[in-house]
């Protein structure tokens, strides 16, 4: 009978929960052996029958045997290989014809699939890049027998780790080898001309000339190369090519390609670069504290989450760099190289070379940081949830610890708890259903849930309408005589107002630009500014006197190369203080470590006076220091009390 109970009570429990729950369980298959990542999902009506289907990139257990796979429901319809690992899938429509069945695009390696009605329809490739000059006369040095394969490794070696042109496949798979397999191999490739080519690392959808759902698209695709390329719909044409300063990893593009779009990569060097449509190059750019691992565009924020368990939102206006931005100086007014004032409020930005070749170095008004969200786990997947019915746009996380979240903006909506750790995810229809949540697990297990029709998504744990503290009446004063005399002359004189204060801003501006060069060249921050010497000093004052214990804390925050050959310096005035060695030299600094350097400080004043004493950091046979720091001593109680 107890038996009986409990089996009843946790079947009520999960009824309970079902109830509750927004979500109806319609699919969980955890042996579907599904590998992929949400990049390569894509939801689209493949035969224009109003059926929807799921095409799936797969990568295969282990990275072995990927393969195309379309699913119709929770049935594999058809399962195609591929010839190297997928980076992306995109449905998108090629032309006008009737019927309007969109063309399937599957990037893997350096080219891109594009299937029609199923069925392979165009591959384009990537164009070839030239060869690294040294490493071709090399090979052709061998083709001549001049030398040897040990030879030719060494050589090739070098070019790899100092040359800026990458090598070429064949001599990276050379490297690889033994010594008993290099003759052999020479003497298969030696004939063969040096072919140097890119891969795919991610692919996104642009539209052409309008806005509609069913408009023709371009596709964007980002490459190994550090470049993005534009193709055309239908002849497969490269027509936009643009550079960024890292491998793309994540897009997101918004507009149409004819009249004016906006595109967001985030990078492997952990930034996010921001392009338009007339730039070939990137002028702005995001500069995020972790690596990404999804972006996300809601309407005007791009959510970045990154590998310090936390979700980010940035804005996304993009204003072009314009002159009128910039106010005219005076030649005694223009600051140091590297320092831009623009015209709106915002902190001057301070660089020691322009990161592009550009004119003016402008802090534009996108990629301010509006909110962050901590994640209770790493954050391994993240897509864009849309539900058109309801104009409700938010961001869907998979967790490492099984949960699958959705935000927006930074307040929680909705918690689902999965069996295993979600790795990819899309939301869309599927089949005949509007709002289908799909979902891959670390295990390859396939979980489909339907939302409900009845479904809300409330902000705030379920409190509906606004907050309380919103019907809380202000005690608003009342309007004075001084008050409104105020108002006339600030809409009389407005214009001249605004003048002075906009003018005493680039001032202000100007003048601490200034002081913060002038603190650079002279050295007197605590922490060094060259690359050389990355040096870091901050002093401790102990004790009540009169004999202080001062203790200098110096650290090496290069990453890998020791600093030797420094010396401290103390600079005091010698009537009120006295130091056992006011010069010494400092121990071999290992990059990292914190170094405590203690000394005794000797107050000599009985009349309550206190001075400045200087700590300078030289290098041996340089009379300018690296850094410096100026410590404020206390007054000496000591010898006060006596």
């Amino acid at each position: 009978m107890a038996t009986a109970s409990s089996s009843d009570s946790d079947s009520g429990r999960a009824e309970s929960n079902e109830a509750n729950s927004k979500w109806l369980d319609a699919h969980y298959d955890p042996m579907a052996n599904i590998h992929t990542f949400s990049s390569c999902l894509a939801l689209a009506d493949l035969h224009g029958d109003g059926e929807y289907k799921l095409v799936v990139g797969d990568l295969g257990q282990g990275g072995q045997q990927p393969h195309l796979k379309v699913l119709k429901g929770p049935m594999v319809l058809t399962e195609s290989p591929l010839p190297a690992l997928p980076a992306a899938a995109a449905t998108f429509l090629m032309d006008q014809h009737e019927p309007r069945a969109p063309a399937l695009a599957l990037a893997s390696g350096p080219c891109v699939y594009v299937y029609k009605n199923l069925r392979p329809y165009f591959k384009f490739s990537l164009p070839q890049l030239p060869p690294n000059p040294v490493e071709q006369d090399l090979w052709n040095q061998a083709k001549e027998d001049r030398i040897d394969p040990l030879t030719l490794k060494e050589m090739l070696e070098g070019i790899r780790e100092k040359a800026e042109v990458p090598l070429s496949v064949q001599s990276l798979r050379f490297l690889q080898l033994e010594l008993s397999e290099m003759e052999a191999f020479v003497n298969q490739h030696k004939s063969k001309a040096i072919k140097r080519q890119t891969v795919i690392t991610t692919m996104t959808t642009l539209k052409k000339n309008l806005a509609d759902e069913d408009a023709v698209s371009c596709l964007v695709l980002g490459t190994e190369n550090k470049e993005l390329l534009v193709l055309d719909p239908e002849a497969f044409t490269i027509l936009a090519k643009m550079s960024l300063p890292s491998v793309p990893v994540f897009l997101e593009v918004s507009g149409q390609f004819d009249v004016e779009f906006r595109l967001a990569a985030a990078c492997r060097n952990g930034n996010i670069y921001i392009l338009r449509r007339d730039s070939k190059r990137p002028k702005y750019c995001i500069e995020l504290s972790a690596q990404a691992v999804g972006l996300v565009r809601v309407h005007k924020i791009l959510v970045v989450g990154s590998t310090q368990d936390s979700l980010h939102g940035f804005t996304y206006k993009v204003w072009p760099p314009s002159e009128h931005l910039f106010p005219p100086y005076t030649p005694e007014q223009e600051g140091p190289p590297g320092i831009s004032f623009p015209a709106t409020p915002a902190t001057p930005s301070f660089h020691s070379e322009p990161r592009f070749p550009c004119r003016h170095l402008a802090v534009p008004s996108q990629g301010k940081r509006l909110w962050t969200v901590q994640m209770p786990a790493a954050i391994l997947t993240m897509n864009l949830l849309e539900q058109s019915s309801r104009g409700l746009q938010a961001v869907v996380a998979g967790l490492a610890n099984g949960e699958v979240r959705i935000y927006r903006d930074k307040a929680l909506l909705n918690v689902i708890r999965t069996p295993d750790a979600v790795t990819s995810l899309c939301f869309g229809r599927y089949g005949r259903e509007d709002n289908t949540l799909i979902m891959t697990t670390r295990g390859g297990g396939l979980i489909i849930k339907i939302l409900k029709r009845t479904a809300v998504f409330v902000e705030g744990g379920g409190e509906v309408g606004p907050p309380l503290a919103q019907a809380t009446k202000l005690n608003v004063p009342r309007k004075t005589r001084l008050y409104v005399d105020q108002t006339l002359r600030e809409r009389e004189a407005g214009t001249a107002m605004h003048r002075t204060f906009q003018t005493d801003l680039y001032l202000l501006r100007l003048r601490a630009a200034r002081a913060y060069v002038q603190a650079l060249e002279s050295s007197l921050s605590p922490v060094s500014v060259t690359a050389r010497e990355p040096l870091k000093l901050h002093a401790v004052v102990q004790g009540l006197g009169p004999t202080f214990k001062l203790t200098l804390h110096l650290q090496n925050t290069s990453t890998a190369r020791p600093i030797l050959g420094l010396l401290i310096c103390f600079l005091y005035n010698e009537a009120l203080y006295t130091l056992p060695r006011a010069f010494f030299k400092v121990p071999l600094l290992v990059p990292g470590l914190n170094y405590p350097l203690e000394t005794f400080v000797e107050s000599l004043s009985d009349k309550g006076i206190s001075d400045l004493i200087k700590v300078l950091v030289l290098r041996e046979g340089q009379s300018a220091p690296l850094l410096s720091a100026h410590i404020n001593m206390p007054v000496s109680e000591g010898l006060a009390a006596a």
